[in-house]
């Protein structure tokens, strides 16, 4: 049987409850704009992307299952944020793209929560930050590795 690591422990809690305040906070800071935190999650990962995704690649990306990205793309096409277009390497899996208006959106999103940003940097520091970003993408992969092979970053 493996050891327990206690450190390991707290770090998943500690990110547990930064998503959990990450997520009541952006529902608070881009209500006005008819968003939750959930789209805009989606609405960012189509604009910092390179390149269009797939409902599929976009789940896996932010750790959801597809279906929950679908009913979410699905809402905001509704609504004329993003559009689905034909995917030359998959007849089925349709690209999703951000429209003017999703990008406008986003944009009204980050200005909103820039002096949360703001905040944050000023406590923790740029260079913190990129150490955090880093050790959780090793996270990531770690479990990726772990758990399925085939999803390792």
């Amino acid at each position: 049987m493996s050891d327990l690591h206690p450190d390991v422990r707290e770090l998943a809690l500690s990110v547990f409850g930064a998503n959990g305040r990450l997520v009541s906070a952006g529902n608070d800071l881009v209500a006005a704009l008819g968003l939750t935190s959930a789209w805009w999650q989606v609405l960012a990962a189509l604009h910092y992307s390179p390149a269009p995704h797939t409902v599929a690649s976009i789940a896996r990306a932010m750790g959801l299952t597809r279906q929950a990205v679908q009913r979410i793309a699905d809402l905001l096409a509704e609504r004329g944020l993003v559009a689905f277009y034909p995917n030359p390497h998959h007849r089925r899996a349709k690209l999703v793209v951000l429209t003017p208006a999703g990008s406008t959106t986003l944009i009204g999103a980050e200005q909103a929560v820039a002096p949360l940003d703001e905040a944050i940097v000023d406590r923790i520091g740029v260079p913190r930050i990129r150490e955090a970003i880093a050790t959780l993408h090793a996270m990531i992969a770690v479990i990726s590795e772990r758990l399925d092979p085939s999803d390792a970053l």
